[in-house]
């Protein structure tokens, strides 16, 4: 290496060096040297340690003057501060180790001065030349170029500066033993440029004589191993390690290779004293474990242990009660929400699942098979409580087979490449409407285990209705075959043991030919049968899809709508395997191409209206509308739907077609089709009573067309730029294409535009400025003619007759395009129940009327329920008599529906001693509510009205659930009246009304969570607690006596879209998170339990077990609030908690004064209790990733609680809350986000980092100091080295 020599004061230096020659030469003693050298040096006023002093003392002795003497001379200087020690040993170490074989004893010298000054950093940290020292370091070593890192301070020099030394001496034994040619690069970065040269035998080491040299050598090898030992064992040596592994994991990699290779075949190892090969192996992949922190008191010292994430990790093998099963509570959670349909959720089941399970196994710190068992069994339990559900209008079975079958697995492929089920028969079987496909996936890998051709079409002639026990499928035969398909197993998974135990034989087979897929694969065109066979049987294949696709796109105009059917059919519900490219196919249909020789002025999609219409039908079921949701398509179907609401709705009438049915439909069906089913996207019924009701907005009134066509806008933009969307974009199919990244806005659709900024004024006040003589005026009294021909209209809405004016001028008025109708609506509907108020139409008539309307154009729907919501808001209209004479009358069953509303919420918990009861009086409802009411009791309950009854029927149900008491007891009375199978559904979402109305019912009900969940419910159902006793079986229809009660988990997942204060909701849920706390500490950890276990011999022993089953319940508890908080409020809530509801609740909390050690057991508990509710909350709001949309904001909210955290250490905010608490919650808070999510910590700014460290420190939390900054990223690195080489 070339030779930096002392530029400045050229005399001063050859004095020195003239000087150490002489006393060389005199061999004189090394401190008289010393005391010589120090003259001159405070003579000329240099500033020490000297640079130029050490470049010249190392190249005075490398190698010509390479003595006894002149090594003591540097020792000296070493020793005396005249040298600095890191400069020195950088240097030594680019001579030295390079020529150890020619040199052997200069070597032996080198590492004798690096373990006597290689951890000398305190002293050099704020030398007044450090910069000096610190760039000489580098020139030396080439620190920045090697890696990539400005060596910008003097703890990150130390930190590389240890790291090389290491480095350099692993490397050097490599190549000493012979064995650095087994490295991946077979040659290393340190030993370069070898200095052989011929040495005389002058006063120097004996080095020429073979066998010194090679016994000098193995010495060498066995010290620098010995060394590299002491350096894993050593605490700061370790804890700096521990940084470039945290920080520079490429670096570290390539070291850990070299390290892994010197414990497996060095001969110098094995023949240590101080270890073993495996012991050192062992030491080398822990260089973490001085970052394991324990606290200094004995209790907390116990609570830090049973703090630990993977401590309280029971067997995966249970699933049963509060143990292991909970862990994944917060899935159960949000599978069950998911499933509610209330809110059609624009967001992806996939990407927010994904997140949850990679969040919840970093906090558990759990192995991957056991989370995804977790996984799994959260998924069947979901299921399970789907097998005898409540029948009426929501999503349930189909949806959970999505979420099972579709979902999951795709979950799995951003996770894993290979999974196996473990046993669980009892939440394998499946539900009877699914029992024929779980039969023929186990009759497809009998078929496979017997040699026969699955794809030969024999599928299609098995009966898989009713086959042997032995023949039957289950849920885990569906789940194999959905990993299969996505080549997360493969088909050995068939031979699996006891997963086939039947012959081919005993499979029962139909007579006669059958026709199916596989038809349709070997080319049978599609005839009526086919198409009824494929509508009614799932492709099992993307082969199968693909090629109804293509018969979609390419067919004739008949085969299309037969295509469209088909994949509107089992396909899309059941297809669970090819689900996933079912619904983009679907998007991709709802915006057809412009044909080639289309030249008309009008949209081209007006020629595939009956086409579209097909599949506007087919997805327009509340379990499609769902799996699109589960997908996160909402804001793509929103996308489509626009394009074909703005065309159509501006068509006429007379635009219609004759299909091959016979069937006759206009551009008014298909409007109202994609309206329809537009609204529903947007939770569209919501909002007027959010807007009017409450003091915080809930999720749900935040949703609008707008904002669905911001999320469309900014996936399409984005996607791609992350790995993810590569891999998403290669497993689908071909033959589908990328929509424009283009963006659309609602200005792109100006008819739709304008209606719903009519429908958001009608929200917000009173209707005004219709001006007679306008078109819209005009069409308003065409309506009004054609719908109430009884009404006398003289004083309506102050309009004048329209004299001479006939039905049939009305009618022929009426032709116009659907957006002009929608337009008038509003002011029809005013005038109508103007008049019914007034006695001018009767009630009878003007139900009649709407019905009328609804089925002239059921988009019309919208209109209506938007008004007559908005009107009730306000609060205008009289109440009417439901009396059976002009209203229809709840009579008869209403006494019977209050008295189960009772029971249901007494089986639950809830006491609501206010609930008043009609009794026998005659019910009333507001007008507008009661023309809504008498309109949705008029429709038919069957498949051709279900779409718009899902509608209109949900707004009913919204709207009587924010009304005064007992408004839902009597809307439900009616329609359990009309439809006698919803009834048990009727009431339970009737029940739901009283927490609207009661804030004390919200809060038993969150008890009622709590108290079941923890096993203090004292009925036998929740005696035990945990996810059973949380979520029982769903609303069921088990018990022979009546109504079934309901879980209070589920029951507070079905109330909680309703709750407008969700602040108060999350501060409740805190309240009784410490309550609990309280409980399970007392019941556990008594102080006569406490006397008793001390005085046993084994005492402590036992105390730990009660402690780390405290620390288990404790951590459900806070994982069911953080659940609910999440599910109540979405991200803002969760946010605002940490930046606002935590601080106030530790600064305005008073003490409470505990009673002996109990009382400081339930005040640490607490404190931890609040660290993992908090850090779940982080987890749910942002995830584990560095990069997602939702943690844009984590570091700005989590700066802000560390900077609240870091100023209350300081002492300058005077916390209210017990010290004992406030010490276990920013104890346990930064220990997992340091042990479990440190990605996190690296968006935090130094400074905030530093400052809790420094009152950490003050707490005597050294290790936990330092392991905060020591996982905070490369920025933070010079920090926590600082501390280290400090605290050493």
């Amino acid at each position: 290496m070339a030779e930096t020599l002392p530029t400045n004061g050229g005399g001063i230096w050859d004095t020195v060096l003239e000087l150490t020659k002489l006393a060389q030469e005199k061999n004189t003693d090394p401190m008289v040297w010393a005391i010589q050298l120090g003259s001159i040096l405070n003579s000329a006023g240099l500033t020490l340690p000297s640079v130029e002093l050490s470049h010249l003392l190392v190249s005075h002795i490398c190698w010509n003057n390479n003595f006894p003497i002149t090594w003591k001379f540097l020792d000296k200087a070493l020793a005396l501060k005249f040298v600095p020690p890191m400069l020195v040993l950088a240097l030594l170490s680019t001579r030295v180790i390079s020529s150890r074989r020619v040199h052997p004893a200069a070597y032996r010298l080198y590492m004798e001065l690096l373990k006597r000054y290689g951890s000398s950093f305190a002293s050099q940290l704020h030398e007044s030349n450090h910069e000096k020292i610190l760039k000489a370091i580098d020139d030396a070593l080439h620190l920045s170029d090697i890696y990539g890192i400005q060596a910008s301070g003097p703890a990150v020099l130390s930190v590389l500066f240890v790291f090389s030394n290491v480095w350099q001496l692993v490397d050097a034994s490599l190549d000493d033993e012979g064995l650095l040619e087994y490295s991946p690069e077979k040659s290393s970065r340190w030993l370069t440029g070898i200095q052989d040269m011929d040495i005389d035998n002058h006063g120097r080491f004996l080095e020429n004589r073979i066998e010194f040299q090679e016994g000098v050598l193995k010495t060498n090898t066995l010290m620098a191993v010995e060394m590299i030992v002491e350096s894993l064992q050593s605490k700061v040596t370790s804890q700096i390690l521990f940084l470039v592994r945290q920080n520079m994991p490429s670096h570290w990699s390539d070291f850990y290779q070299h390290l892994q290779l010197l414990a497996s075949k060095s001969l110098a190892l094995r023949s240590s004293k101080l270890t073993t090969p495996e012991i050192f192996a062992q030491m080398a992949s822990d260089t973490s474990k001085h970052l394991h922190w324990q606290s200094k008191t004995s209790l907390q010292h116990q609570f830090h242990a049973v703090m630990a994430p993977g401590c309280f990790l029971p067997s995966s093998i249970q699933c049963h009660g509060a143990s292991s099963s909970s862990l994944w509570l917060p899935i159960d959670l949000f599978l069950e929400d998911a499933m509610e349909g209330i809110v059609v959720t624009p967001t992806c089941a996939i990407d927010t699942l994904t997140s949850m399970v990679k969040s919840l196994q970093a906090l558990y710190s759990a192995t991957w098979h056991d989370t995804f068992l977790g996984l799994w069994i959260a998924i069947l339990r979901l299921v399970q409580r789907e097998k005898n559900p409540c029948d009426g209008p929501v999503a349930r079975l189909d949806s959970c087979m999505c979420m099972l079958l579709s979902i999951t697995p795709l979950v799995l492929l951003n996770l894993i490449d290979e999974d196996q089920l473990g046993e669980y028969e009892g939440l394998l079987t499946p539900p009877p409407s699914v029992a024929s496909i779980a039969n023929q996936a186990a009759i497809k890998a009998t078929m496979y285990l017997s040699g026969l051709n699955i794809s030969s079409g024999y599928l299609d002639s098995v009966s898989v209705s009713d086959v042997p026990v032995n023949c039957a499928g289950n849920l885990r035969h569906l789940i194999v075959e959905a990993c299969i398909a996505r080549n997360l197993l493969d088909i050995s998974a068939y031979t699996w043991p006891g997963y086939v135990n039947a012959r081919v034989n005993q499979i029962p087979r139909v007579s006669g030919q059958v026709t199916g897929w596989s038809s349709l694969m070997k080319g049978s065109p599609l005839t009526s049968a086919l198409v009824n066979a494929l509508v009614s049987c799932p492709a099992s294949s993307l082969a199968e899809i693909e090629k109804i696709y293509e018969i979609a796109i390419g067919g004739s105009d008949d085969e299309k709508i037969f295509a469209a059917t088909i994949l509107c059919g089992a396909s899309l519900i059941r297809g669970w395997n090819v689900q996933e490219h079912t619904v983009l196919f679907l998007l991709r249909l709802l915006s057809p191409p412009i044909p080639p020789e289309y030249s008309g002025s009008e949209s081209h999609l007006i020629s595939y209206g009956p086409f579209l219409n097909v599949l506007l039908i087919g997805i327009a079921t509340v379990d499609i509308v769902q799996i699109f949701s589960l997908h996160g398509l909402v804001p793509h179907l929103a996308g489509e739907l626009m394009p074909i609401c703005e065309v159509f709705g501006s068509c006429s009438p007379k635009i219609s077609w004759t299909l091959s049915t016979g069937e006759e439909i206009n551009s008014h069906a298909v409007f109202s089709n994609a309206f329809t089913l537009l609204l529903k996207l947007w939770c569209f019924d919501h909002t007027p009573i959010e807007q009017a009701l409450g003091d915080v907005p809930s999720v749900a009134s935040q949703l609008s067309p707008e904002y669905l066509l911001l999320v469309r806008n900014s996936q399409l933009a984005s996607f791609g730029s992350a790995a993810k969307d590569q891999s998403r974009y290669q497993r689908i199919s071909k033959l589908i294409t990328l929509p424009s990244t283009e963006p659309i806005f609602m200005d792109s659709f100006p008819k739709l535009k304008c209606w719903y900024r009519q429908h958001q004024a009608c929200i917000a006040s009173p209707l005004s400025g219709l001006t007679p003589g306008t078109p819209v005026h005009q069409i308003v009294e065409a309506l009004l003619t054609m719908l109430f021909k009884k009404m006398n209209r003289g004083t309506a809405s102050g309009s004048s007759s329209s004299s001479g004016s006939s039905m049939e001028e009305a009618v022929l008025w009426l032709q116009l395009p659907a957006w002009d109708i929608l337009e008038a609506l509003p002011f029809v509907l005013d005038a109508a129940l103007t008049a019914c108020a007034y006695d001018k139409l009767s009630p009878r008539d003007l139900a009649t009327g709407l019905k009328d309307l609804a089925d002239f154009l059921p988009a019309s729907l919208a209109s209506i329920l938007s008004y007559f919501t908005a009107e009730v808001t306000r609060g205008v209209w009289k109440p009417v008599s439901m009396n059976g004479t002009d209203w229809p009358s709840p009579a008869a069953n209403l006494s019977m529906v209050e008295q189960q509303i009772h029971k249901v919420l007494a089986t639950t918990g809830i006491d609501v001693p206010s609930l008043a009861t009609v009794g026998n009086s005659i019910p009333t409802l507001p007008l507008p509510l009661a023309a809504l009411l008498s309109l949705t009791i008029t429709y038919k309950i069957d498949k051709a009205n279900e779409r718009y009854l899902n509608l209109v029927g949900r707004g009913v149900v919204v709207l009587a659930a924010c009304c005064p008491w007992p408004c839902m007891p009597i809307v439900a009375a009616l329609w359990a009246q009309k439809a006698k199978r919803w009834s048990d559904f009727l009431i339970h979402s009737a029940s739901r009304a009283v927490f609207n109305l009661n804030n004390d019912a919200v809060v038993q009900l969150l008890r009622s969570c709590f108290s079941s969940v923890l096993g203090f419910n004292a009925s036998p159902r929740c005696r035990n607690g945990g996810v059973g006793a949380l979520l029982g079986h769903g609303f069921g229809s088990g018990y022979s006596n009546g109504m079934s009660p309901v879980a209070p988990g589920i029951f507070y997942l079905r109330v909680s879209p309703f709750i407008r204060n969700i602040t108060f909701v999350a501060e409740e849920i805190l309240s009784l998170l410490m309550m609990s706390v309280k409980g399970i500490a007392t019941g556990g950890l008594s102080n006569d339990t406490i006397g008793k276990l001390r005085k046993c011999k084994f005492g402590m022993r036992y105390r730990q077990v009660s402690l780390t089953s405290a620390m288990s319940r404790v951590k459900l508890a806070a994982s069911v609030g953080a659940s609910f908080v999440w599910i109540s409020g979405g991200i803002n809530l969760l946010q605002t908690l940490l930046k606002e509801m935590l601080p106030s609740w530790f600064i305005s909390t008073q003490r409470t004064v505990g009673i002996g050690e109990s009382g400081g057991v339930v005040a640490t508990l607490s404190g931890y209790a609040l660290a993992y509710f908090a850090v779940l909350c982080g987890l749910f709001a942002w995830g584990v990733d560095a990069a997602s949309s939702a943690s844009k904001l984590r570091s700005k909210v989590l700066a802000s609680h560390l900077e609240f955290m870091a100023t209350a250490l300081e002492g300058k905010i005077s916390l209210g809350c017990d010290l004992a608490t406030w010490r276990a919650y920013v104890s346990g808070f930064l220990g997992l986000l340091v042990r479990c999510i440190p990605a996190w910590l690296q968006e935090i700014d130094v400074h905030i980092l530093k400052s809790l460290s420094k009152g950490l420190r003050l707490w005597n939390e050294e290790e936990l100091a330092v392991a905060l900054v020591g996982v905070s990223g490369i920025n933070a690195m010079g920090a926590a080295a600082e501390l280290i080489i400090e605290s050493a």
